[in-house]
């Protein structure tokens, strides 16, 4: 290692000190602002020329915003009309009528899993959000109810989606480790369930009713209001229950036949690329949103000029925590164009570690550091494709499961992820830091357990 790695690693490191410092201290910063200072600093500390520093944080924010930003304004629109219809009340009725309120946490987790299998961790608890502030408004009424709701509601949701997000494919992360190490896509995904299914319970329903008592968390009235007041037009018959629970889960079921495609089809095929289309997050989130205002308002002879205003309304709730997910893509990409991956890179090789191990490190701290899973992935893959060609005894579908769990550990400041589930939920640093922070660490740990288990039996194959 160089001193400028050392400086690299010291000027990450204290970057989220001084993030941190900032909303947290007496100065009470807006976390958009102190993001963008912080990305400044770590520019001028870096050796970056203004200009390129400028253009980092433009084009982190612009992208994120375009892979987030709007498929989370879509799943708000989703969520209005899904809560103004009623569907998500009575779901949440059905869910607490027959379910004990020691179970809940398992039936959200299984819902959770179902959806999880093909969607984006932000797309999923995006989609998820109305269910879990129903359960959760309906459960914190209840005068025997200690702790926060909606940590024990959303905690099991949010291990679920992160465990499916980076152990399972179709997601992109565990797919393009698949590609890179040049292994098969159905022994990875076999042993990427069966890690998932500890990790989940572990880091979901057993770590939340753990930490619920310890916690007060509750998200602002009004995205309360938004995902949770059932409106329905007056003198109109509600929507059957199955025609809401079709809308909510058609994103979801347009992403997992874009997933079965691409495994089924030969690529360039014309019903690949149609699936391609209509799979992807945003495209999937559009017609959700229409095929619910389709089915859940106009076809009940429902006031399109209501609805139109409806829609509008229900993106203010969620602006600012799109800003602030934008802010967090900028920190991200100003770490990585720092190259603070090359240092973590070069420290890796000071250390000798098997390499189930060392590709669980590597994606660790890369992820950790650059804020990016993907970053710690497609670098972990790259640095291993050499050795996992050269060692035919190496488990590759193992070694492609074990990067994919290092890069969910410690999710932070400098992750989008973070951001949302922080401002969704109305969370301190701390309390964030306690819920998405450990449990995707839970998850992750958990993981390369397994995997390190799964070693020690005979492979199902490569």
């Amino acid at each position: 290692m160089s001193n400028f790695d050392i400086q690299l690693l010291l000027t990450a490191l204290v970057s989220v000190l001084v993030l941190v410092a900032l909303i947290v201290s007496r100065i009470r910063m807006h976390p958009l602002l102190a993001l963008l200072i912080v990305c400044i600093g770590v520019g001028f500390a870096t050796g970056m020329a203004p200009g390129d520093i400028a253009k980092n944080i433009t084009n982190g924010a612009g992208k994120t915003l375009g892979a987030v930003g709007v498929v989370i304004a879509l799943g708000a629109m989703l969520g209005k009309i899904l809560a103004d219809s009623g569907t998500t009340e009575r779901l949440a009725s059905a869910i607490l009528r027959h379910t004990s309120d020691r179970m809940i946490p398992w039936a959200m987790t299984l819902v959770a899993f179902i959806i999880g299998i093909p969607m984006f961790f932000e797309v999923g608890l995006v989609v998820m959000l109305p269910l879990i502030f129903s359960v959760a408004r309906k459960l914190e009424s209840r005068e025997n109810f200690k702790g926060s709701a909606y940590v024990y509601v959303g905690v099991p949701v949010i291990a679920a989606l992160a465990s499916m997000h980076g152990m399972v494919p179709p997601h992109p992360g565990p797919l393009t480790a698949i590609a890179t190490l040049k292994t098969t896509v159905g022994p990875t995904m076999l042993y990427g369930f069966l890690a998932a299914l500890p990790a989940m319970v572990l880091g979901g329903p057993l770590y939340g009713a753990f930490i619920t008592p310890r916690m007060t968390t509750r998200p602002e009235q009004a995205l309360l209001d938004q995902f949770t007041e059932a409106k329905p037009d007056s003198g109109k018959d509600q929507p059957g229950i199955a025609m809401g629970v079709l809308s909510a889960l058609l994103p979801a079921l347009l992403m997992l036949a874009h997933a079965l495609a691409e495994m089924a089809l030969p690529k360039g095929s014309a019903l690949l690329q149609v699936a391609s289309f209509l799979g992807n997050p945003l495209i999937a989130m559009l017609l959700g949103v229409l095929f619910a205002a389709f089915t859940l308002v106009y076809l009940r002879g429902g006031d399109a000029e209501k609805l139109r205003d409806t829609l509008g309304a229900s993106l203010k709730p969620i602006a600012g925590i799109i800003m602030i997910i934008a802010g967090g893509g900028a920190f991200q990409q100003v770490l990585t164009s720092a190259k603070v991956g090359d240092a973590i890179v070069h420290l890796t090789h000071q250390f000798a570690f098997p390499p189930l191990v060392l590709g669980w490190l590597i994606a660790m701290l890369l992820s950790v550091s650059t804020g990016s899973a993907t970053v710690g992935i497609v670098g972990a893959a790259g640095l291993l494709a050499p050795l996992a060609a050269a060692d035919p005894s190496l488990n590759l579908p193992l070694l492609a499961l074990s990067i994919g769990c290092g890069s969910l550990f410690f999710n932070y400041a400098n992750h989008a992820g973070f951001w949302m589930v922080k401002e969704s939920f109305g969370m301190t640093m701390g309390e964030a830091t306690r819920t998405i922070t450990v449990v995707q660490s839970i998850v992750s740990f958990v993981g390369l357990l397994m995997v390190l288990l799964f070693n020690a039996l005979p492979a199902l194959g490569g």
